[in-house]
């Protein structure tokens, strides 16, 4: 049997497992296992031979896995995730919250650009959208609604702003990319510094234009806000800001890994912590048992991703796709809108995780074939699985953000304060498509 038409319909099979809401982790793993069984036991031109197939199928879905996990490189997954529940665990991560609402309360909407900026100083610490948006839901949109904001707006920032988990070093989809890509991970984070900034601008400048043309969105604080106050909150955020300088500033100097680096900044928050008297027994089972169940989430679908990009391979698929495009001579702008449209379409449905392992072996050789650079390339793709994260049926960022609110909060709500946001994200997406020197720059100075 043609491997093409083999790959063709497990990835026709593989959507519609998808679309029946079956684990993705399954859908990816069964869909492979199944196509590398029927390729190895009918190979072109000859008989349908299974005892042929076993050993080479099993061999394979066994063999690739387990190399993948054993891989240094991807220790750094759990080690950023630890880092990230001990900070939170200790209140590192609330502290950034204070004192950017203590600082910027008097501004319009100053509550909710706290909330945007605390999710950027959270998103600098954990790596994870889901988790930055759970966390800042908890402690921000209570706040808001007492202070009387509208519910679109309180509940629309921190789901915005949970998204730059996902694009703010450390990041764990880049790690994930820079993984599968073989590409530098160090390089990746630091692509997305500027990119990452920028973004987290454009949020506070949409809650700003927000408050001035809808003042009753947003009530200015009636509280008197003393300057000791604001001094004594910011003097509060040392701690997760020297844990940012020792991981970032390591990785960028060059002094460790990006591996090393998660390892020492778990080390380094568990150790601060202690010392400050923040994390106890129970906040330390409980962030060790948060980030077993997240990482072991993250790994079972690596799982699954990993037989699937070995099945695409053994297919030719992307070979195929490629030359196709060289074939009909379709231009770089068509063919990435091809692609932005695919990751936009896809990341209403997907978990971003699934999305990268199912698409990555597709894409990649297409990107190659242009000549285009596989770091800003990932800039680009995490950024289109941010704006999926928001983005209507299902965005679940938004979904996380009802399971906190409950009843309080309706969840058309929260998705007509995402509308405010998602028309800025698509200026900033243009602009790092149309300018690769936003995520360039930074890595070219290595």
């Amino acid at each position: 049997m043609d491997p093409l038409l083999v790959g063709g319909l497990a990835l026709g099979a593989t959507l519609a497992l998808l679309a029946l809401r079956v684990p993705i982790a399954a859908a990816l793993g069964i869909t492979a296992a199944i196509g590398i069984f029927v390729i190895f036991s009918w190979r072109p031109g000859a008989d349908f031979n299974p005892d042929a197939a076993w050993r080479p199928t099993l061999s394979l879905i066994g063999n690739g896995p387990y190399s993948f996990l054993t891989g240094f490189s991807l220790s750094t997954v759990p080690l950023f995730i630890l880092m990230g529940h001990l900070a939170f665990e200790a209140g590192f991560t609330t502290d950034i919250y204070r004192a950017a609402r203590l600082w910027l309360a008097r501004l319009p909407g100053g509550v909710a650009m706290a909330s945007v900026v605390g999710c950027g100083g959270f998103s600098a610490i954990t790596g994870s959208s889901v988790a930055c948006a759970a966390a800042m839901g908890r402690i921000a949109i209570p706040e808001m609604l007492r202070f009387g904001y509208a519910k679109s707006l309180a509940a629309g920032s921190v789901a915005i702003g949970g998204t730059l988990g996902s694009l703010i070093p450390p990041s764990i989809l880049f790690i994930l990319y820079g993984v599968f890509t073989e590409q530098s991970i160090s390089r990746l984070f630091m692509a997305a510094v500027v990119p990452g900034l920028l973004s987290l601008a454009a949020y506070l400048v949409v809650i700003y234009l927000w408050v001035r043309l809808r003042p009753e969105a947003a009530p200015m604080p009636k509280e008197a806000i003393a300057r000791d106050a604001r001094w004594q909150a910011l003097a509060r955020c040392w701690a997760i800001v020297a844990i940012f300088v020792v991981v970032i500033g390591g990785i960028y100097g060059g002094v460790f890994t990006p591996t090393e680096a998660a390892g020492i900044g778990a080390f380094a928050t568990l150790a601060l912590g202690l010392l400050l008297g923040r994390l106890s027994r129970e906040k330390i089972v409980s962030a060790l048992r948060e980030s077993v169940f997240q990482s072991s989430m993250i790994f079972a679908i690596a799982i699954g991703g990993k037989i699937y990009v070995s099945f695409i391979a053994l297919t030719g698929l992307s070979g195929a796709i490629t030359d196709w495009i060289a074939h009909v001579d379709a231009s770089m702008l068509v063919v990435l809108a091809v692609i932005v449209m695919m990751y936009l379409v896809l990341g209403m449905f997907l978990d971003p995780i699934g999305i990268i392992l199912l698409t990555l072996p597709l894409t990649i050789p297409i990107v190659e074939g242009y000549g285009l650079s596989l770091i800003w390339f990932g800039v680009v793709v995490i950024k289109l699985l941010e704006i999926g994260l928001v983005t209507p049926p299902i965005g679940l960022n938004v979904f996380v953000i009802k399971s906190i609110v409950g009843d309080r909060v309706k969840l058309e709500t929260i998705f007509v304060g995402i509308a405010w946001f998602l028309l800025i994200e698509i200026v900033v997406l243009g602009m790092i498509l149309g300018l690769p020197g936003l995520s360039l720059w930074l890595p070219g100075l290595l």
